[in-house]
C-alpha cells in the first residue's frame, strides 16, 4: 500500500489538501481529506454509504465548494480551470425529448461548437452506431449509460468523474459496461475518478483504490492495483486480484462501519 500524495507536484493533475465539508443542516459529509490524482490515471474511491463519497466528488468537479481546504486542477480551482470536467451520475439523466445524438451534443451547443463529426464518432466509440436517432425510452439501461458516457466525453474534458455510474444495471450488463469504459478509457485518455460501492469493480477498474470510512468520511487507505492491463473478467479469479479485495474489504471493515 502508498499513497499518490508521494508524487512530485510536476505529476500532479488534480490535487486536493485537508479538504472538509459541512452541510447547511450542519452535517459534516467529510474531514481533512487529501489526495492527487496523477494525468491519465484512474483512481476508484470506495466505502460504506452515506460516508460521503458523492460529495468529495462533487468537490472534485467544483460542483461544490468546500467549507475548509482547497482543491486545484492544474493549479486552479475546478470552477475556474480551464480545463473541462465530465461527471457521469448513477442516473444517465437524459433528456426524454432529444434522441441520442442531440443528447450527445449538448454540452456542445452550451459552448456554441458545432462537430456534428465528434459527436457520430463518440457514438461509435461507446458502441452505439445506428442508435444515433433513438429516444431514451427505446434504449435499454446499459445503452442509455453508454449515451451519458459519451456525452460526458464529447467536449473533450481532462477529468471524468463517474458516480456509481453502473450502480442501477443488472450484475452481467454491469460487468459488460465495465469492460466497455475500459476499452473507452485506452481509445480516448482521461484521468478518471470513480465513486463505487463495488470493491471487485474498483480493482478491476482502477490504478490506485481509495478507501473512504466514518462519519464524517476521511480517507483512511490507498491501495495501489499493480494488475497487468488490459484486464479480462477471467483475472479475478487470480490469487493476485483476490488479496487486493480482501485487503480493501479488511480496511473497510477494521473502521468499523
Amino acid at each position: 500500500m502508498t499513497s499518490l500524495a508521494t508524487q512530485t507536484r510536476d505529476t500532479t493533475f488534480l490535487c486536493a489538501e485537508g479538504v472538509s465539508h459541512v452541510y447547511p443542516d450542519g452535517v459534516q459529509a467529510i474531514a481533512d481529506v487529501s489526495l492527487s490524482l496523477a494525468p491519465g490515471s484512474f483512481t476508484a474511491l470506495v466505502g460504506p454509504s452515506g460516508v460521503g463519497k458523492s460529495t468529495l466528488l462533487r468537490i472534485l468537479g467544483g460542483l461544490l465548494k468546500p467549507s475548509s481546504g482547497a482543491v486545484s486542477l492544474r493549479s486552479s480551482p475546478p470552477h475556474l480551470s480551464p480545463d473541462p470536467v465530465g461527471i457521469v451520475f448513477q442516473r444517465d439523466n437524459l433528456m426524454p425529448w432529444r434522441t441520442a445524438y442531440d443528447n450527445v451534443c449538448l454540452p456542445l451547443e452550451v459552448q456554441g461548437v458545432r462537430a456534428p463529426e465528434r459527436v457520430q464518432s463518440l457514438l461509435e466509440l461507446v458502441g452505439l452506431d445506428g442508435f444515433a436517432h433513438s429516444y431514451p425510452s427505446q434504449l435499454s439501461g446499459g445503452m442509455a449509460q453508454r449515451v451519458a458516457l459519451a456525452r460526458a466525453l464529447v467536449h473533450r474534458p481532462e477529468l471524468l468523474l463517474l458516480d456509481e455510474p453502473f450502480g442501477a444495471l443488472d450484475a452481467l450488463t454491469r460487468e459488460r459496461m465495465g469492460q466497455e469504459l475500459m476499452r473507452i478509457w485506452h481509445a480516448m485518455p482521461v484521468t478518471v475518478f470513480m465513486v463505487t460501492h463495488s470493491i471487485t469493480e474498483a480493482v478491476r477498474l482502477a490504478d490506485e483504490v481509495l478507501v473512504m470510512t466514518g462519519y464524517p468520511g476521511r480517507i483512511t487507505e490507498h491501495v495501489v492495483v499493480n494488475l497487468p492491463r488490459p484486464r479480462e473478467l477471467s483475472l479475478e479469479a487470480t490469487t493476485a486480484f483476490q488479496k487486493l479485495v480482501m485487503d480493501i474489504r479488511a480496511a473497510i471493515e477494521e473502521a468499523g462501519v
